[in-house]
C-alpha cells in the first residue's frame, strides 16, 4: 500500500523517481506525485489516477529539473483520492516536503494543536500533519525535528523528507511500514521495496523500526530515535533484474503463473539432501519438535488459505493440533498460547501489518514463532524467532500465484519434517512423498500447457454475476483460494463453501446457469462431494470439476472436467490451484480489466 521513492545524486531526480514508482505500481494506488528541489525551491507535481498521468504532465520528468527529490503513489486512507490529497505534502511555507506510507492514528489531536498555533491545512490527510509538525519543531537541525516528531506521532509510517535548507540530503524514517535504502554509484535512493532500486543497485540497507536514514550523493548515515548515529550492514540482493520485469508476457500475473515450476524447485531443492528433509534455518532440535503440543498458523488472504491446507497436512501427518487464524483477528481474541505452542506467521512480503502485529502478540505471550516469508530482511523475517524463506523471487502482480505455491511447499516440508521426528512418518513413506514433491514442477508445467482449453471455457463466463466453489477437506482450502483469485481480479461475486454446508442455506442461491466449481481431489471424499454436485445440478447449476486423472466417473455428474496428475493426497492443492488461477486470469483478460493492478487492492497491506 503506497509506494515511496527518493533519490539524491548526479542524475536528474524526476525520471529516476518515475521509474522507481513504476516498479511499485503493484502495491496499489489511486494518485501519484513528486517533489524535486530545483536549486531555488521545492517544486511539486501531483496527479489523480495512474502514474502515466504524472509522467505525461511532467514530460517524463523533464519539466522538473533537479538532482534531489521524493515521489509517491498513494492508496487513499484519509481523504478522497484527488490532487489535493495526493502526496507529497508541504509545510506552510513550502520549505519541507513529505511522503508517507502508513497511518498516523493521533493526527486529529495533533492537527487541532497545530491549528491552534496558526497552522492552516490544505488537505484531508493525516500526512500533512507530519509536514506541519516538522515545521513546528524545525530549528535548523533536521534530525532533531524528525526525532521529536517520531516521539509525538502514533501509528505506522515510512517517511521520505526533503528540506530546502538542506538541498543535498534526503531523509528516510521508518516505524512498522517498510522502507529500504539503496547505495548506487551515481547517487543513493530510498524505496518501499527492492524492485524500485534494482535498476541502479543491488546493495541495500533495511531500515528497522524507529530508525532514520540520511542520504547525500556519496554518503549514507543512520540514526536511532534518540538521534544517536548507528552502524548498519548492507545486504546484497541476489534477484536478477529481469525477475522484476514482464519478460515478454502480457501481464506479470501470467509470467508469475508460468514461473511456478521454478518456484517449487527453488523452494524444495535446497531442503532435500541425500533423500532427506534438511531445513537448516529452522534451528529447532528434535527434542523441541517432539515437545510441540499445538501449532497456530496465522496469516491474511491467500497466505491464510495456505494455512488452511497446512492444518490438514500437519494434523494428518504429524498429529499435532493446529489452529488457523486470520491475522487481523488473532491478537484481538486473546489467544491462549501455552507452553509447547509454535506460531507460524505466513506472509509473502514479510511486512503485512496484521501479521506483524500477530507475531508480536505471540512473542509477548511467550510462544515460539516461525516466519514463512519471501522477502529477505523483511520485518517478519527479522522479528520471528525462526525464519523459512520461500525463494519465489519478486512477485509483482497483486493477485499472488507463485508465492502462494511456494508457501504450500514450505508447509509440506515442515509438516513432513515434524512427522518424521515425532515418529508419525516412516522413512519409506517420506521417500515416496519426496518423490511426489519432486514431480510437482513438471506436473504444473503440464497443467499450464492446457491454458488454451481453459481460456475457451473462461470466455463463456465473462458476464457471470455469481460463481460458487465447493470442496471438502483440503479441497475446501483449494476452493477458498480459487474463489479469491476470481473475485479479486475479475470483480465477479464469488464464494467458497465447504460442500457439506450447502444444505444449510447456501444452496438457496443456486439458480439456472449458475457456475459451481467443484474441487474433488481427496479420494476418500469423492462420493460425498459428487452427491453435492448432484444437488446443485438438479437446481440448474453448471458444474466445472477439478479432479484427479483417475476419477473419470465424475464425467457422469459434472458438465466440464479438468484433470490433474496423480500426486500424494496432501499435495493436490499445488496442482488443482493451477487451472483455477488460469480460469480467473482469462476471465479478467476477457473483461478487459487491469489484471496486475485490480481496483481497491494493494500487494503489501501495511496498515491495519
Amino acid at each position: 500500500m503506497c509506494g515511496i521513492v527518493g533519490y539524491v545524486g548526479k542524475r536528474q531526480a524526476a525520471p529516476v523517481l518515475l521509474d522507481g514508482l513504476s516498479k511499485l505500481e503493484y502495491r496499489g494506488y489511486d494518485s501519484a506525485g513528486m517533489a524535486v528541489y530545483d536549486g531555488k525551491k521545492i517544486q511539486m507535481q501531483k496527479a489523480t489516477g495512474r502514474l502515466k498521468v504524472l509522467d505525461e504532465q511532467t514530460h517524463g520528468g523533464r519539466t522538473m529539473p533537479g538532482t534531489i527529490g521524493i515521489g509517491h503513489t498513494r492508496w487513499a486512507t484519509h481523504g478522497a483520492p484527488n490532487d489535493l490529497n495526493a502526496h507529497p505534502h508541504y509545510n506552510q511555507d513550502e520549505t519541507i516536503a513529505v511522503v508517507h506510507n502508513g497511518i498516523i492514528e493521533n493526527y486529529l489531536k495533533l492537527k487541532k494543536k497545530l491549528t491552534a498555533k496558526g497552522y492552516t491545512f490544505r488537505s484531508d490527510t493525516d500526512t500533512e500533519v507530519v509536514a506541519m509538525l516538522l515545521d513546528y519543531y524545525y530549528k535548523g537541525d533536521p534530525i532533531e525535528a524528525i526525532t521529536k516528531v517520531m516521539h509525538r506521532v502514533e501509528g505506522s509510517y515510512a517517511l521520505g523528507i526533503i528540506f530546502s535548507a538542506h538541498p543535498d540530503l534526503v531523509y528516510a524514517v521508518r516505524k512498522d511500514s517498510p522502507l529500504i535504502v539503496g547505495k548506487a554509484e551515481d547517487g543513493n535512493l530510498i524505496a518501499s521495496d527492492v524492485p524500485a532500486v534494482l535498476k541502479y543497485t543491488r546493495e541495500v540497507y533495511f531500515i528497522q523500526n524507529e530508525e532514520i536514514g540520511v542520504l547525500s550523493e556519496s554518503q549514507i548515515r543512520f540514526y536511532n530515535i534518540d538521534g544517536e548515529e548507528i552502524e548498519k550492514e548492507a545486504k546484497q540482493i541476489e534477484w536478477d533484474i529481469n525477475a522484476a520485469e514482464k519478460g515478454g508476457y502480457e501481464h506479470f500475473m501470467l509470467k508469475e503463473m508460468n514461473e511456478q515450476p521454478k518456484t517449487v524447485s527453488d523452494t524444495l531443492n535446497p531442503r532435500i539432501k541425500d533423500g532427506k528433509i534438511v531445513i537448516e534455518e529452522l534451528g529447532m532440535s528434535d527434542e523441541e519438535i517432539r515437545s510441540l503440543r499445538k501449532i497456530h498458523i496465522v496469516a491474511c488472504g491467500s497466505a491464510y488459505h495456505t494455512g488452511v491446507t497446512g492444518k490438514y497436512v500437519f494434523e494428518g501427518l504429524a498429529r499435532i493440533p493446529v489452529e488457523v487464524d486470520l491475522a487481523s483477528e488473532f491478537r484481538y481474541r486473546g489467544p491462549i498460547l501455552d507452553e509447547g505452542t509454535l506460531v507460524i506467521i505466513v506472509s509473502q512480503s514479510g511486512e503485512t501489518a496484521d501479521s506483524l502485529a500477530a507475531l508480536r502478540e505471540a512473542k509477548k505471550c511467550g510462544a515460539l514463532t516461525l516466519g514463512i516469508v519471501n522477502v529477505v530482511g523483511s520485518s517478519i523475517a527479522r522479528e520471528a524467532d525462526r525464519v523459512m524463506y520461500t525463494w519465489a523471487g519478486p512477485e509483482i502482480a497483486v493477485a499472488t500465484t507463485k508465492a502462494y505455491t511456494a508457501q504450500l511447499i514450505a508447509l509440506y516440508l515442515l509438516a513432513m519434517k515434524f512427522a518424521l521426528v515425532r515418529g508419525r512418518l516412516s522413512d519409506e513413506a517420506c521417500a515416496s512423498m519426496i518423490k511426489d514433491l519432486k514431480a510437482i514442477p513438471a506436473q504444473i508445467q503440464m497443467l499450464l500447457a492446457n491454458k488454451g482449453d481453459i481460456q475457451r471455457f473462461a470466455n463463456r463466463y465473462i458476464a457471470a454475476k455469481d460463481v460458487f466453489f465447493i470442496g471438502r477437506g483440503i479441497d475446501y482450502a483449494i476452493s477458498l483460494e480459487g474463489s479469491l483469485k476470481l473475485k479479486e481480479i475479475s470483480y465477479i461475486h464469488s464464494e467458497a463453501y465447504a460442500a457439506g454446508e450447502l444444505k444449510h442455506g447456501t444452496i438457496s442461491l443456486i439458480e439456472e446457469g449458475t457456475l459451481v466449481t467443484a474441487v474433488v481431489t481427496q479420494e476418500e471424499l469423492y462420493k460425498k462431494t459428487i452427491s453435492n454436485i448432484v444437488e446443485v445440478r438438479t437446481r440448474g447449476a453448471f458444474v466445472m470439476a477439478v479432479t484427479n486423472e483417475d476419477n473419470t466417473e465424475i464425467e457422469k455428474t459434472a458438465d466440464y472436467v479438468i484433470y490433474i496428475p496423480k500426486t500424494n493426497k496432501y499435495f493436490t492443492n499445488s496442482l488443482a490451484i493451477i487451472p483455477l488461477q488460469l480460469f480467473s486470469y482469462y476471465v479478467s483478460v476477457g473483461k478487459g480489466l487491469d489484471v496486475d493492478k485490480p481496483r481497491n487492492l494493494a500487494k503489501s497491506v501495511t496498515v491495519e
